[in-house]
């Protein structure tokens, strides 16, 4: 990761302690959400300290998509709570730094974890619902009815732009995240499993299967293992699925993060 020079970074640094001294901190709302100033420097901040084990992007690498915090309509103050004081029992550690950092990280990881929630008013909301129900929802859950296979969709259309959208549909496997890897298991006697790798160590692999099952296997049980890089999601390409349709299903994910977050 490319690193910023020592003059650039003090110059952010003396331009964000300024904003910093009319804020007040460790209160429930964030004071830099929207400061582009703010932002900047929490995303130098979190690429210094945290991009080593969240990725660059905070999608994740050995710890959790942080961009996916916001689909479960947790607050900032919350998000600001866990860096503060860590997860006890894994690898993120509480940090001692000043609140106005943590605020800083916590407004640029919003900045890249939200979008602007507009339905579209060309938008069939009733068919689009329609049409999730009877091509989304065996794999997907919204508002908890659905499948399990997949990320719940309550809240996507809040944190993943419609361009990400209509891409995740129309290519799949172009993308995919961290927690629906695609993963083959072929055991001594021949017999194929397939599913998303949910955890693995040394010594076992534990698979969410097709049936969507919960499994867990001993590498000692195994003839191979075979990481695809096909997504389990079928291709939604414009004979499967019309340009219109698929912006009638955008606008009804829309619609629900809209009414979820109200």
């Amino acid at each position: 990761m490319m690193r910023l020079r020592p003059l650039c970074l003090q110059l952010l640094f003396l331009s964000f302690s300024l904003l910093a001294s009319i804020a007040a901190f460790a209160q429930p709302t964030n004071p830099f959400i929207g400061d582009i100033g703010s932002i900047r420097v929490g995303g130098a901040l979190f690429g210094a300290r945290c991009a080593t084990c969240h990725g660059a992007d905070a999608q994740g690498i050995v710890a959790p998509d942080l961009t996916r915090l916001w689909a479960t309509g947790v607050e900032d103050y919350r998000v600001f709570q866990i860096v503060r004081e860590g997860v006890p029992g894994s690898i993120m550690p509480a940090s001692p730094a000043p609140d106005n950092e943590l605020w800083a990280i916590v407004a640029y990881l919003r900045s890249i974890s939200t979008v602007e929630l507009v339905v579209d008013a060309n938008a069939d909301l009733q068919r689009g619902e329609t049409l999730f129900e009877s091509t989304c929802a065996t794999c997907h859950r919204v508002n908890g009815q659905g499948g399990s296979m997949g990320p719940d969709l309550t809240r996507i259309a809040a944190i993943r732009s419609k361009d990400l959208l209509t891409s995740a549909l129309r290519d799949p496997s172009a993308l995919i995240a961290a927690r629906y890897k695609p993963i083959t298991l072929v055991l001594h006697d021949g017999t194929r499993v397939r599913g998303t790798l949910k955890s693995e160590d040394a010594f076992s692999v534990q698979i969410m299967d097709s049936d969507q099952q919960l499994r867990g296997y001993r590498l000692s049980q195994l003839r191979e293992l075979i990481r695809d890089t096909e997504s389990l999601m079928p291709v939604y390409d414009a004979n499967a699925l019309s340009d219109n349709d698929l912006n009638n299903i955008l606008g009804y994910l829309v619609n629900v993060a809209t009414l979820t977050a109200n």
